[in-house]
């Protein structure tokens, strides 16, 4: 029987105190599947091991075998129950089989393409709500590429290259709300976006950015605490001491100055606390 699902459910409710929610677990995009797939590995591994149930959500992409693929790669690895809901419009998002399955799952991996896609499919709709309410109640969330950008209450949808913030770098939309302390982007070091991440934080710099390498995760634990996983890196903007910008006067296409911004690279098994703003290195043990 599918729960009752609280339209309203908001980030606000996944707060530091929320001991019971589930992971979040964006991935940069292009995480490796064969040899060595450490991310998705340890994504299977909190989600309860091989026994675990597994939504695929492939809605972001415009290839038909994407979703296939992926429940194929977690076939592999060794899970059974892992299943790909294809969700292609608004109305597949009421359907009761696909709402079903999710209240069942230890975990939804929404695959990469594009994040506009999923935001303006999944934005406001049964699947959505359940997601959210369900990963407030425990179940683990892990998104690709795109799916790694939709994941948060703000979203980035598109933007510019290179590492100079501009007014009109970034174009931003709303995401899916599982958390509002982080603002993702990914492909990051391999497509230049340091300064589309900037922009996005100088809008309002409540916010941590978080820019993920291919092949590189963060594990956002309950009290949104993170660790890396994986081959790359991953860089923290934390912009809560910014005390200069000039991006409410920039016109489009200038550059945007912004002093008193902190910034970590972080490598696999290196963490980063929310609540203290604290970065702690590989070989560093978190207070």
């Amino acid at each position: 029987m599918i729960e009752d699902v609280d339209p309203g459910m908001s980030p606000s409710n996944h707060n530091s105190e929320n001991s019971s929610r589930g992971y979040i677990v964006p991935i940069g995009g292009a995480e490796e599947k064969f040899d060595n797939p450490e991310i998705l590995d340890r994504f299977i591994d909190i989600c309860g091991g091989k026994k675990a149930r597994i939504s695929i959500i492939p809605t972001a992409s415009e290839l038909a075998e994407t979703g296939r693929n992926y429940e194929k790669l977690f076939r592999k690895i060794g899970i059974q129950h892992a299943q790909v809901l294809q969700i292609l419009t608004r109305k597949d998002c009421q359907a009761s089989e696909h709402l079903d399955y999710i209240e069942k799952s230890d975990g939804v991996f929404m695959t990469g393409g594009n994040q506009l896609r999923l935001s303006t499919t999944l934005g406001g709709t049964p699947v959505a709500q359940m997601i959210r309410r369900r990963n407030a109640k425990g179940m683990h969330v892990a998104g690709t590429s795109a799916g790694a950008a939709f994941m948060p209450e703000h979203m980035i949808a598109g933007g510019d290259e290179g590492s100079t913030p501009s007014p009109a770098m970034v174009t931003m939309a709303p995401g899916l709300g599982l958390t509002n302390n982080f603002i993702i982007d990914q492909h990051f070091r391999q497509r230049d976006r340091l300064g589309r991440l900037l922009t996005a934080l100088a809008y309002n710099p409540f916010a941590v950015g978080i820019g993920l390498d291919e092949d590189t995760a963060a594990f956002i634990r309950p009290g949104d605490n993170l660790e890396v996983v994986g081959s790359g890196g991953i860089t923290i903007i934390d912009p809560s001491n910014l005390s200069y910008s000039s991006m409410d006067r920039a016109r489009r296409g200038d550059p945007v100055s912004l002093i008193d911004v902190k910034l970590h690279i972080l490598i696999a098994g290196g963490k980063f606390e929310i609540r203290s703003r604290k970065a702690f290195a590989e070989n560093a043990t978190a207070e």
